[in-house]
């Protein structure tokens, strides 16, 4: 499947200068994309290694921590571009859109899926208000680089279930440092998923987290970088991917997703997807290249 492209969103983001040197820099990506499961001891955490000269976007579905071992990119998140080189480590929240702007040859990173339930137990908010990425000798992330560690060599069930208490222990940590608005626009983006088969109104959701409205689209977009509506339109389209994934026929999908009938959903899905419901579920049976991609960028 072709890359999937829309400049008009880049733009907003003031690291976006030159879109023409980004299009020349894509073009020298190689078009490789593997995806490597790694064996883990604990139940719960996955871990893969994905190699791509590709580029991605979607909206994330798990915790996840990921450390780059070779090439350099920029991808879109949070509202910002972000800068990743080997030894980085980025962290992704469920509801995080993730969008590559630039890949320099191919590159190569180790990621893991946390167990969501450890997570919530553990009540580390700081993976929803922690850091996008770590720089490469950022110290705070010590523990994470641990995790990571110790899940890509196959250490026991022990060993990683120390490291993970110890990396989630240290992004309560940083958890405790984010400012109240941040907290706020978790408590809307919660709101949002729990809700997007609904009509919400922006009164609604500013009741909800006790802000006024237009304070909240100012902190929603500073902190999320897309504004509420369009954050609920790529919830709409990830629920719709899975439950095709599920068996559901493209026809029935849009009323189960908020969307008002098939043509919306097709329009929407085609823009943030590059495919339409049909072909994306046509993909997946037989799997084809381009079902392989999508897979995979589920899987991170």
């Amino acid at each position: 499947m072709a890359a999937i492209w829309d400049w008009r969103f880049l733009a907003t983001s003031r690291r976006a200068k030159n879109l023409q040197a980004l299009r020349r820099r894509v073009c020298l990506a190689r078009r490789v994309t593997s995806l490597e499961e790694l064996p883990v001891s604990l139940p719960g955490l996955r871990a893969v290694r994905f190699t791509t000269g590709d580029l991605h976007t979607g909206l994330k579905e798990h915790y996840g921590v990921g450390r780059i071992e070779r090439g350099r990119s920029e991808y879109w998140g949070r509202g910002r571009v972000w800068q990743a080189e080997p030894g980085c480590v980025v962290l992704k929240r469920p509801g995080d859109v993730h969008r590559d702007v630039a890949r320099e040859g191919t590159t190569v990173f180790v990621a893991l899926t946390l167990p969501a339930g450890e997570v919530e137990r553990h009540g580390s908010r700081g993976m929803v208000f922690g850091p996008t990425q770590f720089a490469p000798h950022d110290e705070r992330a010590s523990t994470l680089h641990l995790l990571l560690d110790a899940a890509t060599s196959g250490a026991d069930r022990l060993t990683l279930q120390v490291a993970l208490c110890e990396a989630l222990g240290a992004l309560t940590d940083l958890s405790r440092r984010a400012p109240g608005h941040a907290r706020r626009v978790q408590r809307a983006q919660a709101y949002l998923r729990e809700r997007l088969t609904e009509s919400i109104g922006l009164d609604d959701l500013a009741e909800h987290t006790g802000m006024d409205k237009y304070h909240l689209c100012r902190a929603f977009r500073a902190h999320i970088g897309v504004p509420p509506y369009r954050y609920l339109t790529y919830l709409r389209v990830a629920r719709a991917i899975e439950l095709l994934r599920r068996g559901h026929r493209a026809s029935e999908v849009a009323p189960l997703v908020g969307f008002y009938d098939q043509p919306q959903l097709t329009r929407h899905f085609r823009r943030i997807t590059g495919t339409t419901p049909g072909r994306f579920t046509q993909a997946l049976e037989p799997m084809t290249p381009s079902g392989v991609h999508l897979a995979q960028q589920k899987a991170w």
